[in-house]
């Protein structure tokens, strides 16, 4: 595909300002190495003018995406203060705002009257747009803000500092996306100023791009806890999902392989009472059932910040008790279902299977109840994301302990 294919054949400027949309629309659902295939075909001067109509997050994704010469293209190509803010972003983590920040325009200092102002506001709004004024000291640092509805109503003379704002919020430039997300909750300004650690004005954070992003972390971490990768969309071609989720099918099987060994190691006590086979995928789907509720919570805690310095252990109690209380209520069900199902084969053991399966059921549903809340913790600790392949290391936990303690207790009571 080509460019006059990308953007249309029509040369006039508002055809292809429409075309430079929908494709912009486009790539916005698509992941940034098929965004970057999609853009293959254009100039770096071009490519520059079309990453700069996207958002930071998108963009700055794409530009990752490229090779070093690549990379090195588009910042020669683009302005100098675009090309240092794109590589100053490219610095900061992917989870952090520092990807998202754009340079601040409207800096004013605090003398400067609102004459002033206005007629470098007026030379401003040509080429970007603006709605705050920043205000800051004689070494950078942030000390008020103003609104357009102020400079507008105040009187020329004025001094800035006499109108602005003072004590502004901001956010820091260490944040992650998630701390800011906390911090901005009740506030939905359009436009958040970003500091150092020294209060020093280093940028500016639209929040459009800051909701975004974590729309976007979290619609992925469904995919994550079962080995989909964030990059994959709808559109993504199907030899890179499958080149995506093969892996983790190949994990998850040697992880299956490892509960059917349970069952392989008790295959003579279920070829001496094959009603046992019958609740085999009964217990396994209880257990896996009470996991992944303990790790949906788990991780929409870490997502949210909920999890404070030393609860874990708090969290991993809490889910075993529920495990304990949840297997007991289910256990009692599906004993009963193995009482009636055994007295109708005519199994003398029917009392012995039914309390069997009532034991295994609460033991079950413990270690699966843990282990949802525990596995993200270990993920954590390790550096890893902890969504990442989450529900696959979990299957086995539940699995293996729903399987195995089932069967060792019939071989210990009834066999």
């Amino acid at each position: 595909m080509n460019k006059n294919e990308l953007l249309g054949s029509d040369n006039s400027t508002q055809d292809i300002d429409a075309q430079k949309h929908t494709l912009a629309t486009e790539i916005v659902t698509l992941g940034p190495k098929a965004a970057l295939e999609k853009l293959e075909q254009f100039s770096a001067t071009e490519l520059v003018e079309f990453l700069a109509t996207l958002s930071p997050a998108v963009s700055e994704e794409i530009l990752m995406e490229m090779d070093d010469q690549q990379r090195d293209a588009i910042f020669q190509a683009a302005p100098s203060g675009v090309s240092k803010q794109w590589a100053y972003n490219l610095t900061f983590d992917e989870d952090s705002i520092g990807r998202i920040l754009e340079s601040p325009h409207a800096v004013f200092r605090e003398n400067l009257t609102v004459s002033d102002a206005t007629e470098r506001i007026r030379k401003l709004v040509r080429n970007v747009f603006i709605t705050y004024g920043f205000i800051v000291d004689g070494t950078g640092k942030l000390i008020g803000v103003i609104t357009m509805r102020d400079l507008l109503l105040s009187q020329p003379s004025a001094i800035l500092s006499s109108i602005m704002l003072t004590d502004p919020f901001h956010l820091k430039i260490t944040d992650t996306v998630l701390d800011a997300m906390k911090q901005v909750v009740d506030k939905h300004f359009p436009v958040y100023p970003v500091c150092d650690e020294k209060g020093l004005l280093v940028g500016t954070v639209r929040g459009r791009a800051l909701f975004e992003m974590q729309a976007i972390e979290i619609s992925a971490q469904a995919g994550t806890m079962v080995g989909v990768e964030k990059e994959e969309r709808l559109s993504t071609p199907v030899s890179r999902s499958l080149r995506f989720r093969h892996p983790w099918l190949q994990l998850n099987l040697l992880t299956a392989f490892v509960a059917a060994g349970v069952v392989g190691f008790f295959q003579s006590t279920i070829d001496k009472m094959v009603v046992l086979a019958v609740f085999l995928p009964v217990l396994a789907g209880q257990s896996g059932n009470t996991g992944c509720q303990s790790l949906a919570v788990t991780l929409r805690g870490l997502t949210l910040g909920e999890m404070k310095r030393g609860g874990e252990r708090n969290l991993i109690l809490r889910e075993g008790v529920l495990g304990l209380f949840n297997g007991a209520l289910v256990g009692v069900s599906a004993g009963l279902g193995m009482f009636i199902l055994a007295y109708w084969q005519s199994n003398d053991r029917a009392l012995a299977l039914a309390l069997i399966v009532f034991l295994a059921m609460i033991g079950s549903c413990i270690v699966s109840g843990v282990s949802g809340a525990t596995i993200p913790l270990i993920l954590r600790k390790l550096g890893a994301d902890p969504a990442t392949a989450s529900s696959i290391f979990l299957t086995t936990a539940t699995d293996v302990a729903s399987m195995g303690m089932f069967l060792g207790l019939a071989r210990w009571l009834v066999v």
